[in-house]
């Protein structure tokens, strides 16, 4: 099997249009068995989205759509290729409920789900941590230093793991390190060594999968995996299941370093 469980799609608001048909017929050329589709779902109700463009999640009116031209492209390369439906849920605290309401109503429309921490709860207001270095810088200063950012983050994602989403939860947790998006861009050093152990431990513990995901490597101020390559390897020694995801949001970067993850 050759998967690449973390694309996204026409109907992601800050992404490409490119076409279903553009990552599809390039996920067959390059020989893989397997693909998820995993859009951004909807954010919550009554979740005001921080970012300036408020664009983090797709519009509800057009989930239906999305689900429906997934279905219909399931059919069409059924022969060529094994097309998986999911969504990237976000996790956000204090919106357990209302996560958990719409996975009941829509979970049964999918079958490869990504959970996800893009928003940090900090003294009543929520900040996207992945938007820019700025926004980044400036939150870590709100609240105390980088590191006191990095230990929310993981703390957030260890809620994620536990929360209680209903049965169509997703069993996946998406790119786990994202706090490191943007580490060459405020240059403090953290050794979250054990706080990456303690939530690659927490999701083999309690039967999630990793997304291993390719993306960090094309982000400038990153320049590595999520989690990176130490924790990859620690993963496998553990026994964690993990999937490559290349997090794709143009067809262009559909796969990317794939083979740098999985080396032949």
């Amino acid at each position: 099997m050759k998967r690449d469980g973390h694309i996204h799609s026409p109907y992601c608001p800050h992404g490409t249009t490119d076409t279903f048909k553009q990552y599809i017929e390039k996920a067959i050329a390059n020989c893989f068995t397997d693909i998820t589709f995993t859009e951004h779902a909807p954010l919550p109700t009554g979740f005001i989205d921080p970012t300036p463009e408020q664009d983090s999640g797709m519009n509800p009116e057009f989930l239906m759509s999305y689900l429906n031209d997934l279905q219909c492209l399931q059919k069409r390369y059924a022969r060529d290729i094994r097309i998986h439906i999911g969504l990237e849920v976000d996790y956000i605290h204090g919106f357990e409920q209302e996560t958990r309401e719409f996975l009941d109503t829509y979970g049964h429309y999918l079958n490869d789900s990504i959970l996800s921490v893009h928003f940090l709860s900090w003294q009543n207001t929520f900040e996207c941590i992945d938007y820019s270095p700025e926004s980044f810088i400036d939150f870590s200063k709100k609240v105390g230093s980088v590191e006191q950012v990095y230990h929310l983050y993981y703390d957030t994602v260890l809620q994620s793991i536990k929360a209680d989403l209903g049965k169509y939860k997703p069993k996946r947790i998406g790119h786990p390190s994202l706090v490191h998006k943007f580490q060459l861009a405020h240059k403090v050093k953290v050794d979250d060594t054990e706080r990456i152990r303690e939530v690659l431990d927490c999701m083999k513990l309690d039967g999630y999968e990793l997304d291993v995901n390719s993306a960090g490597l094309s982000k400038a101020h990153c320049q590595e995996p999520y989690p990176p390559f130490a924790f990859i390897e620690y993963s496998k020694s553990i026994g964690l299941p993990a999937v490559f995801g290349s997090d794709a949001h143009s067809a262009s970067d559909l796969h990317q370093h794939y083979h740098v993850i999985f080396p032949k």
